[in-house]
């Protein structure tokens, strides 16, 4: 079978099939074997029929290239994009969006929804993310029973009993597509200081030998010699010079200064580029970098590695520089690529190798092995369809400190089964309320991957108590009535899909009148903020202010409570500095946030504030709104959006 030039495999032909017969499919398949090729079919069989497909991504990096990819393949009137801080084209036919806005049209029952026919899950193992899991879960059994779904993933174990659930909850056949084989077949190895590139199996053998032998047969090839307490920072660069014919290179390191500090470092001894590429380098970034951009000390230091084929990518970069680098390697001009794991989540820009600078990350709480499926997501990056033969993998490790037996079995196979996240949160309880009958609501509550997996077991109803506790919480915040019915600060909530019932308690009541623009804008962004014990922010005559706005909070004890004193306290200098039209420039300077972060965080309080737009019946408040997000939406923060 034929499908846009290509000669299809059998499990895109048995997911077209299915398609065919309005089934729902799960398509369970290696990296680099074509699954959005089945994404492509479904979207082109349905556009014409005047019948709306709707493609949810998980990071904004993959919205951004499907967009591209979906508006040259059919046209930029066909597709639109929504996603928390981006609107355009949004009656569009083909709707690229995060899940979070999918699961909101939903609850708001959006009339589009009624004309959609297929929702594409692309990477749907990120239904066991504990963060964003219960919207991809809500997504699923919140959405009509009319829908369709293509759910993608490189590899699920428990597809079977997945798609089970499924075809439980939503009355339709749900068929599995599972296609194990790669493309282009992976070979792993490990990177020792003393003993080189080599597979897990040699390293252990070689581990018993004495290591005074080690030296010596490795003396004749100019290594350094010196014994290491954990890894040389630098070894790295041992490791592209081995592999400088297996490039291009992914480097993948957990940690956004490792990945730039890195490509300085390799910049200063390789350069992988003729005169010609530099040149085209510097043309391309010079077309693509707005003026008011190109001072940016970040601007600076990407246009020192860039020209020599080495890039850098993280969340932290602005977004125009992601795009950058982004391009500059799909263009096959970046040799080698440091890269934070963002990089490797649904976007197709595979390369010869994949590096991993170690196989620990910190995940919030402590530093852990790589599980299964993050190892083989990142890996999978290597070898690209039609021009490799083989991907190349390799790890570096530290002979002293790694523990051969964990890195066995992850490396081995991808063994992570998706899970259930599920937890009751009160907007969803509002909605229920709202929307659905009693009978309805148990039977939603109920609906829940974790309850399907439990109820043979043990036929808890825990959920239904949960969902209890929830409304006794609601009533006596005074959010629903004795006999459910929603009150007005309820109805506001129901627009609100972050702190509802903190922001509420503000935005909802007389407490936001006590308080200036500026300080609106402050408090939004203690709420917006995420506090790591790595932050800084300039609290340098912020006191005064700081405890005005305790003061007036405190009219309301439930925020009283809630709200993060410390993260009001960081925040007042930096969104001030902002919001007095002070450069952003000078704002690096009052906090550690890169600027892309920076970027990120106000585009998270202008989405907060638009819901609260959208909530409030209040036309004073709608227009002080208005008037704040202006503020904060200007220069750098604008030109990027």
């Amino acid at each position: 079978m034929q499908f846009k030039n290509f000669t299809l495999d059998q499990f895109q032909i048995d997911a077209i099939n299915s398609i065919e017969k309005n089934h729902s499919v799960i398509v369970s398949a290696a990296t680099g074997t074509g699954k959005t090729l089945i994404a492509d079919y479904v979207i082109t069989k349905y556009l014409p029929l005047d019948k709306k497909i709707i493609y949810t991504a998980p990071i904004k990096a993959l919205s951004n290239q499907k967009y591209k990819d979906f508006k040259a393949a059919f046209g930029a009137e066909m597709v639109g994009m929504l996603t928390g801080d981006v609107v355009i084209n949004d009656r569009a036919p083909l709707l690229i969006m995060t899940t979070e806005i999918f699961r909101n049209m939903l609850l708001a029952k959006d009339p589009q929804i009624d004309e959609v026919t297929y929702v594409v899950f692309d990477e749907i193992h990120f239904l066991s993310d504990i963060e964003r899991g219960t919207v991809w879960e809500e997504s699923l059994i919140f959405a009509p029973e009319h829908i369709r779904f293509i759910c993608l993933s490189a590899t699920i174990p428990n597809a079977e009993e997945f798609a089970n659930w499924i075809a439980s909850i939503k009355k339709h056949t749900v068929d599995v597509v599972k296609y194990e084989k790669r493309a282009v077949p992976l070979q792993h190895f490990v990177y020792d200081k003393m003993l080189g590139i080599a597979t897990l199996a040699e390293l252990k053998e070689n581990m018993k030998i004495p290591e005074e032998s080690i030296f010596r047969v490795r003396r004749g090839r100019g290594r350094d010699h010196e014994r290491s307490q954990g890894l040389d920072p630098k070894i790295h660069l041992d490791l592209i010079r081995e592999i400088k014919d297996k490039l291009p290179a992914i480097f993948f390191y957990f940690s956004r200064k490792n990945c730039e500090i890195h490509a300085r470092e390799l910049a200063q001894r390789f350069d992988f580029t003729s005169p010609e590429q530099k040149s085209e380098i510097i043309s391309f970034i010079r077309s693509r970098v707005p003026e008011e951009l190109r001072n940016l000390e970040s601007v600076r230091r990407i246009r020192e590695v860039l020209p020599r084929g080495i890039a850098y990518h993280h969340a932290g970069l602005l977004p125009i520089l992601k795009d950058i680098v982004e391009d500059l390697f799909a263009k096959g001009l970046i040799k080698v690529l440091y890269a934070t794991e963002t990089f490797a989540v649904g976007i197709n820009m595979p390369a010869k190798s994949v590096c991993f600078g170690g196989l620990e990350k910190f995940d919030g709480f402590s530093f852990r092995y790589l599980n299964s499926k993050e190892y083989f997501q990142l890996a999978g990056r290597a070898g690209r369809r039609g021009i490799d033969e083989i991907g190349y993998v390799f790890a570096i490790v530290d002979r002293h400190y790694t523990n051969f037996e964990k890195v066995e079995h992850f490396t081995a196979k991808d063994i992570e089964p998706i899970i259930s996240q599920f937890r009751l949160i009160y907007n969803t309880v509002l909605h229920l309320i709202n929307s659905h009958t009693p009978e309805e609501r148990e039977i939603i509550l109920k609906s829940n991957f974790d309850y399907f997996l439990k109820k043979k077991e043990s036929p808890s109803v825990r959920i239904m108590s949960t969902f209890h506790n929830r409304v006794d919480t609601l009533q006596k915040l005074g959010y629903i009535t004795d006999d459910l019915t929603l009150t007005n600060k309820g109805k506001f909530s129901l627009h609100i899909y972050y702190e509802e019932i903190l922001v509420s308690e503000i935005f909802s009541t007389e407490l936001y009148k006590s308080f200036s623009v500026d300080e609106l804008l402050v408090v939004v962004a203690s709420i917006v903020y995420e506090p790591k014990g790595s932050d800084y922010f300039s609290t340098r005559k912020a006191k005064q202010t700081y405890e005005q706005l305790i003061k007036k909070l405190e009219c309301n004890q439930y925020v009283a409570k809630k709200i993060n004193r410390t993260s009001l306290l960081r925040m007042i200098r930096t969104v001030l500095h902002w919001t007095s039209e002070g450069s952003f420039e000078e704002l690096l300077e009052l906090c550690n946030y890169e600027e892309g972060d920076i970027i990120r965080f106000f585009r998270r309080m202008i989405d907060i504030m638009k819901q609260i737009k959208r909530a409030t019946k209040d036309r004073n408040l709608s227009d002080k709104i208005d008037y704040a997000i202006g503020k904060i939406d200007r220069d750098v923060v604008r030109v990027e959006m």
